[in-house]
């Protein structure tokens, strides 16, 4: 079991920035992929942005290539998401999921843990 706790999301301008912190505990969280989604009202959950167990490869949707990053640090545990230049449609839930896997993946399915979420909020 791995549990995953999201913090860093709140109210921002446009043109601000966040970062979003995501905490793992439980099992070795070096061995597992982590992927970043959200899912704004009345949609689905979507891919952001994933990162491989070792942090070496990185994937992002084209919407936010430019303006998110995200990273890990393996012996703290911790996983990020940097979202710079921020849209009004960056609003959403985010989400921080982990994967039983070296490779990181942009499907739901293919992630095995999931946090509560954390709200972001961008006012234009």
């Amino acid at each position: 079991q791995v549990q995953l706790v999201e913090s860093g999301g709140g109210l921002v301008q446009a043109g601000g920035c966040l970062r979003l912190s995501c905490a793992a505990s439980g099992r070795t969280f070096s061995s597992y992929a982590m992927g970043w989604f959200r899912q704004a009202p009345g949609k689905e959950r979507e891919f952001v942005a994933a990162i491989d167990a070792s942090g070496t490869l990185r994937y992002y949707m084209d919407v936010v290539k430019g303006r998110f990053t995200i990273s890990r640090d393996n012996a703290r545990n911790m996983g990020y998401l940097q979202m710079n230049s921020l849209k009004a449609e960056d609003t959403a839930v985010y989400y921080c999921a982990a994967r039983g896997a070296y490779f990181a993946s942009d499907r739901n399915p293919d992630y095995d843990y999931w946090g509560q979420g954390t709200q972001v909020t961008v006012s234009s």
